[in-house]
């Protein structure tokens, strides 16, 4: 790097085989759209599930044309939904061990796992690097920096939940994909919105996915809102 030059200081994202690549296209969106640097890790699962969830192939030699397919599409599948600029990613192949974010000298903000597989995390847990995605996120740990992982299964056995401590405990934050409705969502991508802004939020990466809760009952679409002073405390 010349003098003068600012250090490309990125977000991991990290999509594993979890069904929700929904969510992983909002987090990127959002990434990009508040002028985040991404390196982009799709772990060969996820193009699977990609490819049932959405049509679309992910494939090393054309990522950039799969990646803008991809996020010019909304969570209904409809295509040219959204205008993206994916100047800013960068994409390691998910087998490519000897990549950027597999060492702790490479400089990144922290990594973001969305969705996050149970594989993912009980490889995440157990310290496997079985591939590039396990490895960064082992990598995030060992250096204190952020990791975001929005777990996407249910129900969740304990061996799962176990994991899930685990991962907190080594300062991981863990965001269950669970999507609220207190906002007024009226679509499918509010729902989608809601959880990509929790993880972003937990990244601490200032967004306008959803509507944040400011003390008043009533957020549903057609539904007035009432002051809480209004309540009973019976209620």
């Amino acid at each position: 790097m010349n003098a003068g030059e600012t250090q490309r200081t990125p977000w991991i994202v990290g999509v594993s085989g979890a069904s929700g690549t929904p969510y992983a296209a909002a987090v990127l969106r959002a990434l990009l759209g508040a002028g985040q640097a991404v390196d982009l890790i799709v772990s060969r699962a996820s193009r699977l599930t990609l490819l049932d969830e959405t049509g679309i192939p992910f494939r090393d030699a054309h990522w950039q044309d799969d990646l803008r397919e991809w996020l010019s599409r909304g969570a209904d599948g409809k295509p040219g939904t959204f205008a993206v600029d994916i100047d800013g990613v960068r994409h390691w192949s998910a087998g490519d061990l000897a990549a950027g974010p597999s060492s702790g000298s490479y400089a990144t903000k922290g990594m973001l796992i969305v969705p996050a597989s149970t594989a993912c995390v009980a490889g995440v847990a157990l310290g496997l690097s079985k591939d590039l995605l396990q490895r960064a996120a082992s990598v995030t740990l060992k250096e204190r920096r952020p990791l975001v992982v929005a777990v996407r299964e249910s129900p969740l056995n304990g061996q799962t939940l176990r994991h899930l401590v685990t991962l907190d405990d080594a300062g991981a934050s863990v965001v269950p994909a669970s999507p609220a409705f207190y906002s007024g969502a009226t679509h499918i991508q509010d729902l989608v919105d809601f959880v990509a802004g929790r993880v972003l939020d937990a990244a601490g990466v200032p967004h306008a996915l959803y509507t944040r809760w400011e003390g008043e009952l009533g957020g549903g679409p057609g539904t007035p809102r009432v002051p809480r002073t209004s309540r009973t405390d019976n209620d």
